[in-house]
C-alpha cells in the first residue's frame, strides 16, 4: 500500500511582541524525502528571531548538501557558539522522512519532548536533551523509527509546555494529543487543536511564542501530486 506524508503547522507569537522568535523551514532531502527544522531562539521578538534564523539556515543548508541530521545539528550548535561566544542558546528539532532508509529520524536539542502517536497511543520521547549554542560539540538526541502508516509525530516549542502558567493550570499535551487522535481530524486540525487549547489556557494572550508541527503518515490519495498550503497573516 502506498503512503503519503502530511504536515500541519500552527504558530503564534508571544503576546505584545513584534515578531515570533521561532523559525521553521521545510526542505526536500537530496536522496528523497523531506526534513522539517524548528528552532526557538533565546529571548523574544526580533533578537530571538535572528538567533533561530541563524540556526535554521545553517541546518537547512547542510541537509540540502546531504549532511546527516545529527551532524547538521552539531554543526549548527558550533556555529552559534562561535558567533555568539556561547552566550545565547536556541532549541532545535529536526524531523526527517528519509525515503532511502524508509525511516523517520527525530533529532532533538530541546528539553521539550517529542510525541509519537500511532492510532490513539502516544509515546513521549523525553530523554534529557540540551539546547544548541552554549557548549562546544553539543550532541543531539536522535531517534530513528521505521516508516509506517498511521504514525503521527508532534514537535513543539516551549510556549506549548508553559501554556496556562499565568493561571497556574498546566497543559497535559499528551492527553490533549491522545484526545485529538481519537477523532477523525486531518493533520492541520490536530496542530490547530493543540494551539487552540494553549491559547485558551493563556486567555488569548500567549505568554511565549508557540509553534506546533504535526507530521502524519497516511494512506495515499491515489495521485502523485505534491501539495503545500501556507496561511501567513500580515499587517
Amino acid at each position: 500500500m502506498t503512503m503519503e506524508i502530511q504536515i500541519g503547522v500552527a504558530k503564534i507569537k508571544k503576546y505584545a511582541t513584534s515578531e515570533s522568535g521561532d523559525s521553521l523551514e521545510v526542505v526536500e532531502r537530496p536522496g528523497g524525502g523531506v526534513s522539517i527544522v524548528l528552532a526557538d531562539g533565546q529571548r523574544s521578538g526580533k533578537s530571538a528571531k535572528r538567533i533561530s534564523n541563524m540556526v535554521v539556515r545553517k541546518v537547512i543548508s547542510l541537509l540540502a548538501e546531504g549532511v546527516r541530521d545529527g551532524a547538521a545539528a552539531r554543526a549548527a550548535s558550533d556555529y552559534l557558539y562561535a558567533h555568539r561566544s556561547g552566550k545565547v542558546l536556541s532549541t532545535l528539532n529536526i524531523l526527517s522522512v528519509d525515503l532511502q532508509s524508509k525511516t523517520m529520524v527525530i533529532t532533538r536539542n530541546n528539553p521539550a519532548p517529542v510525541m509519537v502517536g500511532r492510532n490513539s497511543e502516544v509515546e513521549l520521547l523525553d530523554k534529557d536533551s540540551v539546547a544548541v549554542g552554549i557548549y562546544r560539540d553539543t550532541r543531539p538526541v536522535i531517534t530513528e523509527i521505521d516508516l509506517q502508516e498511521g504514525q503521527t509525530v508532534v514537535l513543539f516549542t516551549d510556549g506549548l509546555v508553559h501554556a496556562g502558567d499565568r493561571i497556574k493550570e498546566g497543559m497535559d499535551i499528551k492527553q490533549e494529543l491522545t484526545g485529538l487522535l481519537g477523532q477523525e481530524l486531518n493533520t492541520q486540525e490536530v496542530a490547530d487543536g493543540l494551539l487552540d487549547r494553549a491559547m485558551t489556557l493563556d486567555e488569548g494572550r500567549p505568554i511565549d511564542d508557540i509553534s506546533v508541527v504535526v507530521l502524519q503518515v497516511l494512506p495515499s490519495n491515489g495521485d502523485e501530486v505534491r501539495r503545500m498550503s501556507v496561511r501567513f497573516p500580515i499587517g
